[in-house]
């Protein structure tokens, strides 16, 4: 077990959070490391989910935990996941690590299927709906180089990139 860190959370604006990430090829001793860095800072957070990506690292690799950290178990951590299912539309509002206090209602399916690997490289699959399909269309959104933000209607998108403009080209987010 390697010394796990902390990572500072990219914002809005920066580069690595508006392109696609890389799948990984390789799930190895670099890939362990960047999870549990990953994990680490969700919890510190404090944040039900985490894209490589809002650390900086341009990678298809995301962490979920509805519990953030209070239930064994709980804890998801995949590598190139891709949604191979979507049905139905919810609806709720969203925040997102990367974007410090502001939110947003964007269309969700209502259920999702999701398919990726473990850190042993084996598949796993999870059906989910409600708070854990969302968590894990926002975090795919992330590797995909999306925000919640770009799944705004085109009115609320424009008035919050005005916003968030600002906000990153004055680097004044209040946390």
């Amino acid at each position: 077990m390697g010394l796990m860190a902390l990572r500072p959370i990219v914002k809005w604006g920066d580069p690595v959070l508006h392109s696609p990430a890389a799948s990984v090829a390789d799930i190895d001793g670099t890939v362990t490391a960047l999870v549990d860095d990953m994990v680490q800072t969700m919890y510190a957070a404090p944040g039900i989910g985490l894209a490589a990506p809002q650390i900086g690292i341009p990678l298809r690799v995301i962490v979920i935990d509805l519990s953030v950290g209070e239930e064994k178990g709980q804890l998801i951590k995949l590598v190139n996941p891709e949604i191979v299912e979507r049905e139905g539309e919810q609806r709720q509002e969203e925040g997102c690590l990367s974007l410090p206090g502001f939110g947003g209602t964007p269309t969700r399916p209502a259920r999702v299927v999701v398919k990726g690997l473990d850190l042993e490289g084996n598949e796993r699959s999870y059906a989910a709906t409600d708070l854990l399909a969302r968590a894990f269309c926002h975090e795919i959104d992330h590797i995909d180089g999306l925000l919640f933000v770009d799944r705004l209607s085109p009115l609320k998108r424009d008035l919050l990139k005005r916003k968030l403009r600002k906000k990153a080209r004055t680097n004044d987010w209040d946390e």
